[in-house]
């Protein structure tokens, strides 16, 4: 296994991204049609926070037995914004770290997710399932 691999090697650098001009309904389709789970939320070229779709999951109704379980999730995404819903505190990490120290970040604070950030701009996004196909790729 190569050590000294930069996280560069693995990261999605096709971004989709939303602001805080678009709802958890954009959001939403946006995870649907693109079979993603984290999205970057940017100001401009900052990135100023992150959404998940299991942020989204943990703001839906869980028992909708009995309704249209969609008209639910539009009337409670429709109360709620992105920025109330996404995560603000971020943990980065910059396109020159080695895929190790990726990992280690990943793995000390359980996020299934990092924003790639040089500069101040983001760049890339490295999830936990970028490691895995990497190590898979090892074998």
């Amino acid at each position: 296994m190569k050590k000294r691999e930069l996280v560069s090697k693995i990261m999605s650098t096709n971004l989709i991204t939303v602001n805080l001009t678009n709802n958890l309904v954009d959001a939403e389709k946006l995870f649907n049609e693109n079979s993603i789970r984290h999205i970057p939320v940017v100001s401009g070229d900052d990135i100023i926070g992150i959404l998940s779709l299991t942020d989204l999951l943990r703001v839906s109704f869980v028992d909708t037995y009995g309704s249209d379980e969609s008209n639910v999730d539009t009337a409670v995404y429709n109360m709620l914004s992105i920025e109330q819903v996404m995560v603000k505190n971020l943990v980065s990490v910059s396109s020159t770290q080695t895929i190790k120290e990726v990992a280690e970040v990943l793995a000390k604070n359980e996020f299934h997710a990092l924003p790639v950030v040089d500069s101040g701009k983001l760049v890339g996004i490295v999830t936990t399932t970028d490691l895995l196909n990497y190590l898979l790729e090892q074998y």
